[in-house]
């Protein structure tokens, strides 16, 4: 993996050149701001978690919980109704397995519906949000070699996200586990011939983008995806999975008629490096219960939190 300070033209961000465009970097930094603001709010979420896993034989009320990250109950509160627009006893029972098992079960019609049309249809998913392209075997052989691979660290709702972006497209989205140094060695590993260049200004739109609420507007998203015939098959069955839907190992496999593959498929979903835009966190156990994420399960847990939180305020809504 080489890390180049060449300077290249066209891979260069713009300069701010007239109004236009100071808006819009005005805008992106307005989104920066709130974006950092999410990612520390979800800090004390991953905290609360974790606490009640800990906990959970003991059924702690909420201002045993609220304690143990050390908010009031009152400023408890008001954090889940800005990082996730709900009050956190709702939105802590998202995270029970009598919930996953019933969300499992309405999402049956929802994916037997979108499977039969999508796996037949064209490539462009998350109902038009994002295209995605995968690389020839020969580009896959060559990890990377020749390709200018631009990098940046961001704020998200989720923690601190590491995003990888070529000219076609975005090929890499992680979560900093650990450390940045972890997250970037760890992500640019199957890029290892790439040249790796620093530019977070560019990823910064992006980043901006996905976590945004205009991820719908304008061209879909450019995906880029790296991996076996199989695990591009997996992953581009994760994308037609909604949010607030949720499906399990042997299902997946199911739909793309390999229903005793579940192990494989558990595997192509555990080597997904694109995270979120490939929503492999909407995979789970067929207990219910929700392991097994490469960015951590407290993580995945609050994902999931999140979106169907989000998913029954757009239900409420279209009520």
């Amino acid at each position: 993996m080489s890390h180049g300070d060449g300077t290249n033209e066209s891979l260069r961000p713009k300069l701010v050149s007239d109004a236009g465009n100071v808006a819009e970097y005005g805008m992106t930094e307005v989104k920066r701001q709130t974006s950092t603001q999410k990612a520390r709010d979800y800090e004390r979420v991953g905290a609360a978690i974790r606490y009640l896993e800990d906990h959970v034989r003991d059924q702690p009320e909420l201002s045993d919980v609220a304690a143990a990250v050390n908010m009031s109950e009152f400023h408890f509160q008001r954090l889940f109704r800005r990082w996730a627009g709900i009050t956190p006893k709702r939105f802590l029972q998202y995270l029970t397995v009598g919930y996953a098992k019933e969300a499992l079960r309405e999402s049956r019609s929802v994916l037997d519906a979108a499977f039969e049309v999508g796996l037949s249809g064209p490539g462009r998913l998350h109902d038009l949000f994002v295209s995605c392209e995968a690389m020839t075997p020969g580009e896959y052989k060559e990890l990377g070699s020749g390709l200018i691979v631009r990098y940046g660290f961001h704020s998200s709702p989720f923690g601190e996200c590491l995003i990888f972006l070529t000219e076609r497209g975005v090929c890499g989205l992680a979560f900093v586990e650990s450390d940045r140094e972890s997250a970037l060695r760890n992500l640019g590993a199957q890029w290892s011939l790439a040249a790796l260049r620093h530019e977070p200004r560019a990823t910064s739109l992006v980043a901006a983008r996905i976590f945004g609420d205009d991820i719908g507007r304008g061209q879909p998203l450019r995906l880029v995806l790296k991996g076996t015939n199989f695990q591009i098959r997996v992953w581009e069955a994760l994308m037609r999975i909604p949010p607030g839907c949720v499906t399990t190992y042997e299902a997946l496999g199911a739909y793309l008629g390999k229903p005793n593959a579940s192990r494989a498929v558990g595997s192509a979903v555990g080597r997904n490096s694109v995270s979120y835009l490939v929503p492999c966190h909407r995979v789970i156990h067929k207990s219910g219960l929700i392991t097994g994420y490469r960015w951590g399960h407290v993580r995945k847990r609050a994902l999931l939190g999140w979106e169907a939180a989000r998913h029954e305020e757009r239900g409420q809504t279209a009520a």
